[in-house]
């Protein structure tokens, strides 16, 4: 007899995840904007001599929240990987949660030396440091969703892939509300952490939408042909790139002049223009083979 709730699946358990691996994001953004991470006097894990310190909103109390939402995170990580095997769930299922595990150290070793070695640098943290750090989050955070995504018992469907394409469109367009290449409000810590949340929740939908796309175009999906699987793909595809591109533009890893806002607004308006015609395309084959409901009939 299963203790777990019956509400409890794997894909459930897993988005929530994901959910909590985005939010450690937006937190570590936020974090690092509000210069908190330098706050424990580049100690980890201790801060400031304290391994609780003053619970009030202060640059010490983010940090350790920050680290402590990581810790819980990283072992709900470890739980998705461990699900997957003790289930036998699908190979690419076990292997996406284990790799995520697999490099989860080298992100909390990263995290450790940015706030110590890169945190005694003058000025602040250190380039290589900060970028290692958003680049391996963001590998983890791709793998969970792949592996939310494939550890279902509902298959792929068409709706899933509209569904998919919508949330990363909607997301493009929220991040660019927050980007710092579209000045329409100060990119304040608070706004960092909003437009990442935006950026991901878009990367996520890219994620879902290249996985969907995939098996439509080996047949798998019904509803949607080869060829305009296989289009749909590439868009996204080339979305997820230049989005990541905003993603890494949006902190400060080199020195944001104009040059570099114009270089930021071009990938943004590219991210948005491919998810787009994606969503489009496959919109196109909707009503060309007939899925919308006529009117006054069967």
């Amino acid at each position: 007899m299963s203790l777990r709730p019956a509400w409890l699946t794997f894909r459930r358990y897993a988005a929530a995840t994901t959910g909590m691996t985005l939010t450690l994001f937006a937190l570590g953004v936020y974090t690092a904007a509000t210069g908190s991470g330098l706050a424990c006097q580049a100690q980890w894990p201790l801060c400031s001599d304290q391994l609780i310190p003053a619970m009030t909103i202060n640059p010490d109390f983010i940090e350790w929240f920050h680290r402590v939402w990581a810790m819980v995170t990283g072992f709900l990580i470890i739980g998705v990987a461990g699900w997957s095997w003790i289930d036998s769930l699908d190979r690419r299922t076990r292997i996406a949660a284990t790799l995520a595990v697999a490099i989860l150290p080298v992100q909390i070793a990263v995290g450790a030396i940015t706030v110590t070695i890169g945190g005694l640098v003058p000025g602040g943290y250190t380039v290589s440091t900060h970028a290692a750090h958003l680049i391996v989050a963001l590998c983890i955070f791709t793998l969970l969703g792949l592996t939310t995504v494939w550890g279902g018992d509902r298959p792929a469907s068409a709706r899933l892939l509209r569904v998919a394409l919508g949330v990363a469109v909607a997301g493009i367009l929220a991040s660019a509300v927050f980007s710092r290449a579209v000045p329409l409000l100060t990119y304040s810590p608070g706004g960092q952490a909003a437009f990442y949340i935006a950026g991901l929740s878009a990367h996520l939908g890219l994620v879902a939408t290249l996985v969907v796309a995939t098996e439509a175009k080996e047949g798998a999906v019904s509803g949607v042909d080869a060829s305009t699987a296989r289009t749909v793909r590439r868009l996204a595809a080339s979305s997820m790139g230049t989005l990541v591109v905003t993603l890494l533009l949006g902190r400060d890893l080199v020195l944001y002049t104009v040059a570099w806002q114009r270089a930021n607004l071009v990938a943004l308006a590219l991210a948005l223009a491919l998810a787009a015609s994606a969503a489009w395309v496959l919109r196109g084959a909707d009503a060309t083979t007939g899925r919308s409901t006529p009117v006054g009939g069967d």
